[in-house]
């Protein structure tokens, strides 16, 4: 804002503050017009559909973006950072500092890995006997080994890797694409998550939530047992030619309301939902019929195993939603609490073994599938959970972990990532991320990068700030896999 007029020293904003109300606020209102204050909180409801397409900021690599999200902190030392010096260190004790659900520890017992690890793909990278089959997709791999968060707590954690923050109130991730982009299916929701069938992770639909965004931006859930979408059939006895006069009754309301309030974000919201709802009942059921798939498809999915059946089905979901426009799909493997989830405080061979026998074979063919449709290139997959494991034990005996944010493995594939590499390094015990540490939002700001959103522009105007997935420093997508 302009300060160049002055009153006896006194800027003209902080003039018209001291002068109250009457002529001052008038005034004052018209100063904030003239510099898009208000324009700038509207926005967001330009448009009475707020999910149309919006053009990139640039060319983008991705169309699409499939969050697979192990809940509870998988062990990065046993999955997929190889730590050769720890064979034969187990039960002795070691000065590492640590920091989880425990509190802070300057020393403990090694718990080393448990399982062997191998080299797989041309590239030779290091993957630990839990993943038979992804180990086969590695070339399409890039594994971020060095990545650090700001939270060891499961609440705090899920809230910064979904919204970039680790308190509640802003949008998630999904959110973000789908206010940056907007989606090419309005038939479908821009952004669905689902959940694992034991629950959702500790902090709820906040990590799904669209924050101070319009409601239009949250996710849809989908189920992968009974009908996919809660509450989506039409009342019992309603045509959907009467379904449809009432709804363009209603929306003609709207439309009159809306109109002389434009910057009534919520509303413009509200009636791109009644619409996307109507449509929904037709085509969503349509989008999630795996009968309409080849046995040898559902059969590599691993849905003719109890084990890998429901991850497999909600894998082959996400393959048939972004093959029909669908921006941003998030499936969580883990629910509820304790070995539910991957957070292995106990036994760590039960927890890992279980959880990694249910989905390894779901995730290494949805990438199969996607390269084999010629979709790997246009959607990028995403892999990790909030944090990793410590090296340490966490209790005088048993092999279960504490939460490690000091360092951590996620991966990507597909979406213009350039495969066959790992990027950054733990130290020699996987402690803390030593080179090249990678911050959670050096992963966000990657993601929409290669949407074709540029992270330090992408920002939505609230409490009087251009808010920002990244937060308000710029940040830096992670060049070397791009």
């Amino acid at each position: 804002m302009s300060t160049t007029n002055n009153f006896c020293g006194r800027t003209r904003r902080e003039f018209l503050w001291q002068a109250g109300g009457g002529f001052g606020s008038v005034a004052l209102t018209g100063l904030l017009s003239g510099d898009g204050f208000f324009s700038k909180s509207a926005q967001a409801a330009d448009s009475t559909n707020p999910l149309a397409v919006k053009p990139p900021h640039f060319a983008p690599k991705a169309k699409s973006v499939i969050f697979l999200f192990m809940y509870g902190g998988p062990s990065h030392i046993d999955t997929f950072d190889h730590k050769p010096d720890m064979i034969g260190m187990d039960g002795k004790t070691v000065d590492v500092k640590t920091f989880g659900r425990g509190g802070h520890k300057t020393g403990g017992r090694i718990v080393e890995p448990r399982w062997k690890f191998k080299q797989y793909g041309e590239s030779g990278q290091w993957v630990s006997e839990l993943f038979p089959h992804l180990s086969g997709c590695v070339d399409d791999i890039a594994f971020l080994k060095s990545m650090t968060a700001d939270s060891p707590i499961h609440g705090s954690a899920m809230l910064m890797m979904n919204s970039g923050k680790i308190l509640s109130g802003s949008p998630a991730l999904g959110s973000w694409v789908n206010y940056g982009l907007g989606t090419e299916n309005e038939n479908l929701p821009g952004f669905v998550v689902m959940l694992d069938p034991t629950g959702g992770p500790i902090s709820g639909a906040k990590n799904w939530s669209s924050g101070y965004m319009p409601a239009t931006y949250q996710a849809t859930q989908m189920r992968s047992k009974g009908a996919p979408i809660i509450d989506l059939a039409p009342p019992e006895g309603m045509s959907r030619a009467a379904q449809r006069t009432l709804l363009d009754s209603l929306n003609a309301a709207n439309t009159d309301h809306l109109a002389l309030r434009s910057d009534n974000s919520d509303l413009a919201a509200r009636i791109a939902s009644y619409e996307l709802a109507f449509k929904m009942q037709k085509h969503a059921p349509e989008a999630v019929d795996i009968s309409q798939e080849t046995a040898e498809t559902q059969k590599m999915y691993g849905l003719d195993n109890k084990r890998t059946e429901d991850f497999g089905k909600r894998c082959l979901y996400a393959r048939r939603l972004v093959e029909r426009g669908v921006r941003f799909i998030q499936l969580y493997s883990g629910g509820n609490h304790n070995d539910n989830n991957w957070d292995a405080h106990g036994d760590l061979e039960k927890n890992h073994n279980y959880h990694a026998g249910n989905t390894d074979q779901p995730i290494a063919a949805l990438l199969k599938d996607l390269k084999q449709r010629n979709l790997l290139d246009e959607t990028l997959v995403v892999w990790g959970g909030e944090f990793g494991r410590q090296p340490t034990a966490e209790y005088a005996k048993g092999s279960g972990r504490d939460h490690n944010a000091f360092g951590f493995t996620m991966w990507m594939a597909g979406g213009g990532i350039k495969g066959g590499q790992s990027v950054g390094t733990t130290d020699e015990l996987g402690s803390r991320a030593v080179e090249n540490p990678l911050h959670v939002k050096r992963l966000h700001a990657t993601i929409l990068n290669q949407l074709g959103l540029d992270p330090n522009r992408l920002s939505y105007f609230y409490g009087g700030l251009d808010q920002k997935l990244v937060g308000v420093e710029p940040v830096e997508p992670i060049a070397e896999v791009i």
